[in-house]
């Protein structure tokens, strides 16, 4: 397949997804534009791999012809994506290019509700480790993997794999057609897409009936059975008591990236990779950029920033940053939608009782407005819920980032380990407690 002179603008560019397929695009010669309505470190990556990117949307940002994609976050209305349709530009979706561009390698796609961030960058390292070159995507940025070894979240290198982080949130991973697929978990999210848990366990299973092996380490046994019902495929589930963390030897904390790693062996011994020389591999892997990302101290207490947005990630969260016996943990937390508050308050609450201290902030509000269903839903839902099971432990209200910081600065402290959590703008606060 030629990518030479094709003309790609995507519309949306400096997200995590639509920028590794841009870079993908331009490194394969496409001539790739993009625009997106702010700055991001992924644009600066993109404009440095001589990629024209532009901040705010303008019909005068689209090239004359040529494809654009969008994501599911672009909404009807947007001014590039209107005057593309009165052009009559091919537009498809963000997923059409990433199955493109995919269908060149031998595929392992990586899904779940958890996790799967975590897991395609522990499998994309393994892979270099072992001697490969694999081209990947993953939904945060990897560091080593960039240009200067600078971090990325997309890469296209000249080796068999392609490792892909397989989302759900829209439906978009059912366009894959992956030789091995990890399953890491699945639980009900993303309440706008998905109607009941039922519907998106039946929505795994098609994604995963292509597939000539399966990888599920949380020994989900229904879906297991389901599989092997739907055809000839290896199905591979783990112990979950072997292999322990002292065998592993991971430099990354907690048990849910014990699951994490278990996924990515069991991925590359289907894919024929020696089992041991993959776990030998892995030893050497620090993590994925804000998934329990180590950013530095403020007055001496040691900061850490986290993507969790779903009640069972904030909990592994504070459960792996306690395996570091810290004298005092203080998780600063800012909720991510209205819709995802206003469902998973009391689950958020119960998840945060689990630190020491507690900030929340405002919802971070993405695309939403709260309007209709969703008028009146607040942080302050998730802080009482919390203050309701934290047995008397401090709990602070921060309507915004300057709030969060000044309450945060009178807690640092010697043994302190202070965890900023969320998917929104909350990984600042953190940037702004180490340069304090």
């Amino acid at each position: 397949m030629s990518w030479e002179g094709r003309r790609i603008h995507l519309i949306g560019a400096g997200g995590a997804g639509m920028s590794g397929l841009a870079w993908a695009a331009h490194q394969l010669g496409a001539e790739v534009s993009g625009s997106d309505r702010s700055e991001s470190s992924y644009l600066e990556r993109l404009r440095s791999a001589g990629v024209t990117v532009s901040v705010g949307h303008d019909p005068a940002n689209l090239p004359a012809d040529g494809e654009v994609v969008v994501s599911t976050a672009i909404a009807d209305d947007n001014p590039e994506l209107v005057a593309a349709r009165e052009r009559q530009l091919p537009v498809k979706h963000r997923s059409q290019l990433l199955a493109e561009l995919c269908s060149a390698r031998r595929q392992i796609a990586v899904a779940g509700t958890h996790g799967k961030t975590t897991t395609t960058g522990m499998l994309t390292w393994a892979l270099r480790e072992l001697g490969q070159d694999p081209s990947f995507f993953i939904g945060g940025e990897l560091p080593g993997f960039g240009p200067e070894s600078s971090a990325a979240n997309s890469g296209w290198g000249e080796g068999e794999w392609v490792v892909i982080e397989a989302d759900e949130s829209d439906g978009s991973f059912l366009t894959l057609d992956p030789e091995i697929a990890v399953i890491t978990n699945i639980e009900m999210d993303h309440h706008a897409r998905w109607d009941n848990l039922a519907q998106l366990r039946q929505a795994f299973l098609d994604f995963s009936v292509k597939a000539r092996a399966v990888v599920l380490p949380s020994a989900d046994d229904e879906l297991a059975d389901d599989l092997s019902a739907g055809g000839e495929r290896e199905t591979t589930g783990f112990d979950l008591s072997r292999p322990g963390p002292e065998e592993l030897g991971l430099a990354v904390p907690g048990a849910h990236n014990r699951l994490n790693a278990r996924a990515a062996i069991g991925a590359l011994v289907a894919a024929g990779f020696d089992g041991d020389e993959v776990a030998r591999a892995l030893q050497g892997f620090t993590g994925v950029k804000r998934r329990q990302e180590f950013k530095g101290t403020c007055r001496n207490a040691k900061v850490y920033d986290d993507y969790a947005h779903h009640p069972t990630e904030v909990a592994a969260a504070l459960n792996a940053l306690r395996d570091l016996e810290p004298e005092k943990l203080v998780a600063v937390f800012q909720p991510h939608l209205y819709s995802r508050t206003k469902i998973f308050s009391q689950q958020f609450g119960a998840a945060l009782a689990g630190a020491d201290e507690l900030v929340v902030l405002d919802v971070y509000p993405a695309r939403e407005e709260p309007v209709g269903p969703l008028a009146g839903v607040s942080g302050l839902d998730v802080l009482r819920a919390a203050a309701d099971r934290s047995g008397g432990k401090p709990a602070y209200w921060a309507p915004d980032l300057d709030a969060a910081e000044r309450i945060a600065l009178t807690l640092a402290q010697e043994g302190t380990i202070i965890v900023t959590i969320g998917a929104g703008d909350i990984t600042k606060l953190s940037d702004r407690l180490v340069e304090s």
